[in-house]
């Protein structure tokens, strides 16, 4: 599957279980690894589990499956890597204070003298 299929396939199942403030970065420019990070967050260590799970059973039911999946036991923080699309599932604590967006926003070049 495409990257931006994917990506829509992603922030859709997160919609589905009610995640809070999805956001989808285009980091095409910044590196060769991924296209997209989708970062969202869920109210409980529950709801992060479960948002993970729901984005993982819904890219299965369409022939993609995830590369990897990081931290289902605690849940404070959950990684799904499908190559060109990488998401982050967090507690909002957790996601203040890795602060992703930021980390990962385009910053302007510095003027060449």
């Amino acid at each position: 599957m495409q990257a931006e299929p994917l990506k829509k396939l992603v922030v859709d199942a997160l919609d589905d279980l009610k995640a809070i403030n999805t956001v989808t970065l285009d980091v095409t420019g910044l590196t060769d690894v991924m296209d997209y990070l989708v970062v969202s967050s869920g109210t409980s260590n529950r709801h992060v589990k479960s948002l993970a799970s729901n984005v993982c059973m819904e890219a299965k039911k369409q022939g993609q499956r995830a590369l990897g999946v990081e931290g289902e036991d605690a849940g404070e923080w959950v990684l799904v890597d499908f190559g060109d699309v990488v998401v982050h599932v967090m507690l909002p604590a957790t996601r203040d204070f890795y602060d992703l967006e930021r980390l990962w926003a385009e910053h302007p070049k510095p003027d060449a003298d």
